[in-house]
C-alpha cells in the first residue's frame, strides 16, 4: 500500500539531495544552539556540508526531468552508451567534440558528437539520463549554469552546450 501519491514520490525523489541537505542543516542548527564544546564544532561542519549538499542537489534536481522516455543511458569508464528502441551508440568522453541540446522535437534530446562516428541522440528523459550530469560536469570549461538554464528554457532551437576548445593536444610529433 502506497501512502504517497506517485507524483509526489517522484518530486521528492527528484530533489532528494536538497531535502537531505536541509535535514543536515536543521540538525546542525539544533546542535549548534543546544550543545556546547566539541559538538558545536561538529554542528558547524555539518551545517556547511548540508549547505553544500543543498547547492549540488539543486543543480542535480534541475537536470533530472524524468526517466520515462525511450531508451537507456549508461556511463561506464569514461564512455556514454545509449541503447534506444531505434538508434543507439557509444561516445568516449575523451573524444567528445561537442554537446548540443536540441529542443526542436518533443522530447528534447542531447546530441553528442565525436569525430569519425555518427552523433548519438539521447532523449533528456531516457532512463539513466541523470548520470549524464556527472559525465558532463567532468568536461573542462563546461558552464553548468548555462546548461541548466537551457535545459529549463522553452525555446524551440538547437543550442551548443559545450564544445572542445582545442584539439591541439591530440596531435603528437613523430620522429
Amino acid at each position: 500500500m502506497n501512502l504517497i501519491r506517485p507524483e509526489a514520490q517522484a518530486a521528492l525523489w527528484r530533489w532528494r539531495e536538497v531535502l537531505l541537505g536541509l535535514g543536515l542543516v536543521l540538525l546542525a542548527l539544533c546542535w549548534g544552539t543546544t550543545a556546547f564544546g566539541f559538538l558545536r564544532w561538529v554542528a558547524g561542519a555539518l551545517g556547511i556540508a548540508g549547505g553544500m549538499l543543498m547547492i549540488a542537489g539543486a543543480q542535480r534536481g534541475r537536470f533530472r526531468l524524468g526517466a520515462d522516455g525511450f531508451g537507456v543511458v549508461q556511463v561506464v569508464e569514461g564512455q556514454i552508451r545509449y541503447f534506444g528502441p531505434v538508434t543507439g551508440g557509444a561516445i568516449s568522453m575523451s573524444e567528445l567534440d561537442f554537446i548540443e541540446l536540441d529542443r526542436r522535437q518533443a522530447p528534447p534530446f542531447w546530441v553528442l558528437s565525436q569525430p569519425g562516428i555518427d552523433a548519438v541522440n539521447i532523449p533528456i528523459d531516457a532512463k539513466g539520463a541523470e548520470a549524464l550530469f556527472d559525465a558532463f560536469s567532468a568536461l573542462p570549461e563546461l558552464r553548468t549554469d548555462f546548461m541548466l538554464s537551457q535545459l529549463q528554457g522553452q525555446s524551440r532551437n538547437r543550442v551548443v552546450i559545450w564544445q572542445r576548445s582545442s584539439r591541439a593536444w591530440d596531435y603528437r610529433l613523430e620522429d
